[in-house]
């Protein structure tokens, strides 16, 4: 009787997941172009308002709870800026297109069927849909972050204490980006070949300085089977050899911060990792900005005169970049592992771009731990290589860990072009040559 109703509750499971996936091209249109017909607006948001703990209370309906206390505290203000469109790229909006009612999820979480490129579900959440989480989860990790293939070069993180705003290291870093399959823009489409291995993405970081971490090398690869682990390979300068990492290691602090390898991008694991829950549409503050409107910082020079997104707040924590009033998918996530060191994540997702600017991260009591903050630049208002990608630039990152009173952050220069991204660096014997 037990495998009889637990055969019921799969078969009604599916049924369920198939029953509320009827995307159009209509569903297509609004998921990409949600300010279409005008931009969202609440009572005494306006662009250019200084949000600060005198007035908090006017941004209680637009902000998440905790970076309302944030404000409420003196923590930091938030200059409020005029939504934007962040079009995305054609090449991706298309492939959503030709993908339109061929798309669905498998029996099992994880499984994903008739998906080629794009993004896979782009009808509205339901919230009588079970598995609806599930597929704004999909959404993110099969969207256009990115691209096809980016470069984060220089990649400049800060570790902080937040009473103090004392800088207690520095790491300058390359990152790199390639999707092996799924791709829109950059031939080969829709996969590169050969790919034997069956590969979705990978994410190689070479840090460039200081010196005792010179070298240090890491290395992820994404299968395009979301069931099969991600591999993970650890390059340490001193020891100047290759190890595997453990699957737990993903969970660790990276080289000493406040970030897991788990955290990059605001989460950088398996659909199958997680179980997903959709828990609203709202309304919400997000930082996404135009970076040549901010202020920037003179501290670093780069040789065509680009200029990196400064920090303020307590501790200089925060990335100190206007927020715009944007359609946000609410998401849940809570690790399958009961081991895993947090209970929950809870997720803004900007529904046009489906990134994830803004997580706040719950330690396994349940109590607020981290909050992560992600800002968004559009590419029009970036470096001229980026003009025309259509890609959303992540451009500056905060995590605090509210409990130990410390923070890192990142300051990005984000460059969109696949020849810093050849394959052949996203391969283990790279990683030795480079250490040489």
């Amino acid at each position: 009787m037990k495998n009889l109703n637990k055969i019921l509750h799969t078969v009604t499971f599916c049924m369920l997941s198939i029953s509320v996936n009827a995307s159009t091209l209509e569903d297509v249109e609004k998921s990409f172009y949600p300010y279409k017909t005008g931009f969202p607006s609440a009572e005494n948001i306006k662009p250019g308002l200084v949000i600060n703990k005198d007035n908090a209370d006017l941004a209680k309906d637009v902000l998440d709870p905790e970076m309302l206390q944030h404000v409420k505290d003196g923590w930091v203000e938030i200059t409020v800026g005029e939504t934007t469109d962040f079009i995305l790229n054609n090449g991706y909006i298309q492939a959503t297109k030709d993908a339109v009612g061929k798309v669905k999820l498998g029996a099992q979480k994880g499984q994903l069927e008739g998906y080629v490129a794009g993004r896979p579900f782009p009808e509205e959440p339901d919230l009588n849909d079970p598995r609806a989480g599930e597929k704004l989860a999909w959404n993110f990790q099969y969207g256009y972050n990115w691209g096809d293939s980016a470069a984060i070069s220089p990649f400049y993180w800060r570790y902080r204490n937040m009473n103090t705003a004392k800088v207690e290291r520095e790491i300058k870093f390359d990152f790199h980006f390639l999707n092996w399959a799924h791709r829109v823009n950059h031939d080969p489409k829709p996969e590169i070949t050969p790919n034997p291995g069956k590969l979705f993405r990978s994410i190689y970081v070479h840090v460039q300085k200081p010196f005792d971490v010179k070298n240090t090398q890491l290395l992820i690869h994404r299968y395009q089977n979301d069931l099969k682990r991600d591999n993970a390979w650890l390059y340490l300068g001193f020891q100047r050899r290759v190890r595997r990492l453990a699957t737990g290691q993903v969970t660790d602090s990276f080289l000493g911060s406040d970030l897991m390898i788990e955290d990059f991008e605001g989460y950088n694991g398996r659909i199958s990792d997680m179980n997903w829950k959709y828990l609203g549409t709202k309304y919400m503050l997000l930082p996404f900005y135009n970076h040549d409107e901010q202020q920037l910082t003179d501290e670093y020079k780069e040789s065509d005169g680009y200029k990196f997104v400064d920090f303020h707040g307590k501790g200089k924590c925060f990335p100190n970049v206007s927020y715009q009033l944007r359609k946000v998918y609410i998401l849940q996530s809570s690790p399958v592992d009961k081991n895993h060191p947090i209970s929950k994540r809870i997720h803004y997702v900007d529904a046009q771009t489906f990134t994830l600017p803004r997580t706040i991260i719950y330690d396994r009591a349940g109590k607020y731990w981290k909050s992560w903050m992600i800002g968004q630049a559009n590419p029009e208002h970036h470096l001229p290589i980026n003009k025309g990608s259509g890609v959303s630039i992540d451009d500056s990152f905060g995590m605090m860990d509210v409990q130990a009173m410390h923070c890192t952050t990142g300051q990005f220069k984000g460059i969109v072009d696949p020849e810093l991204n050849p394959p052949k660096m996203f391969k283990v014997q790279y990683m030795r040559v480079q250490g040489k």
